[in-house]
């Protein structure tokens, strides 16, 4: 799996991030962040664009690559996770507390209805609930990783998964498992991937939810690290696709399968 080909990975992201305030972001719909510097591979491959920006990034991607808002919590777990010297069980700890943010995030994506509720004292209150029909689904192996964060999240959710490696020969993702709830085609789905780095297991993917009936507009990719090449990818392949992750750097940290389940 592209997620577990490099063993270990140094530190190369020096962005300068910082959160944006505009009158947008007040509302419940719209929390993340706008634009921030980072570094993206020139269309000559032959080095890093230094003045690249998300907002010039996601110009070019489009509204459908989303970000959660930058703060000094999550550039530290960045960091952490990133860190080569960093030991194995806190590089999981601090993974697990990032896919928790991110799955949270996830689950705000989703649909839901108004309601109201009678509170203890007899009182009326005004809430929300969401809808059914939402699942999650994990590509295996490192996929799996942001299970129990989704879990923790939504104790009943249906999870299904998907197992796709690179052909020895031709280095083409190639399905070799794949386990859906019966009704996938009328679901909202939650696909787990941590670290997006080309886009061709991700796409692999949906073409495979795509055969069961499922519309990419329906999908939402969380994962933990993208790559600009690999969202735009995905982006072009499925326009209607929605990616929700905490970085976009040309660098992404591949040693991440093998740090979290141990194999390194």
């Amino acid at each position: 799996m592209e997620t577990e080909l490099i063993d270990k990975m140094p530190c190369h992201n020096n962005q300068q991030l910082k959160n944006t305030e505009s009158p947008e972001h007040a509302g419940k719909h719209v929390r993340f962040a706008r634009s921030s510097s980072v570094e993206e591979s020139c269309p000559d491959d032959k080095g890093p664009c230094q003045n690249q920006t998300l907002s010039d990034i996601q110009g070019q991607i489009g509204p459908q690559l989303k970000l959660l808002p930058l703060n000094d919590q999550i550039r530290e777990l960045q960091t952490i996770i990133r860190d080569k010297t960093t030991s194995r069980g806190d590089f999981v700890f601090c993974a697990d507390r990032l896919i928790r943010l991110v799955v949270e995030e996830g689950l705000n994506q989703l649909p839901y209805s108004e309601c109201t509720v009678t509170t203890p004292t007899g009182h009326k209150y005004d809430g929300v609930k969401f809808e059914k029909g939402n699942c999650g689904v994990s590509i295996m192996r490192s996929g799996e990783a942001m299970e129990q964060g989704l879990r923790d999240c939504c104790r009943s959710i249906r999870i299904g998964k998907i197992l796709i490696q690179s052909d020895e020969e031709t280095q083409k993702a190639k399905v070799y498992y794949a386990k859906f709830p019966p009704d996938i085609s009328r679901r909202k789905v939650l696909l787990m991937y941590p670290i997006l780095s080309t886009g061709n297991t991700v796409i692999e993917a949906v073409r495979v939810l795509n055969e069961h009936g499922l519309q990419a507009k329906h999908i939402i990719l969380l994962s933990l690290f993208s790559t600009p090449h690999g969202a735009q990818s995905i982006i072009q392949e499925f326009p209607d696709i929605t990616i929700l992750t905490t970085e976009v750097h040309a660098v992404a940290p591949t040693h991440f399968g093998q740090r979290y389940f141990g194999t390194d």
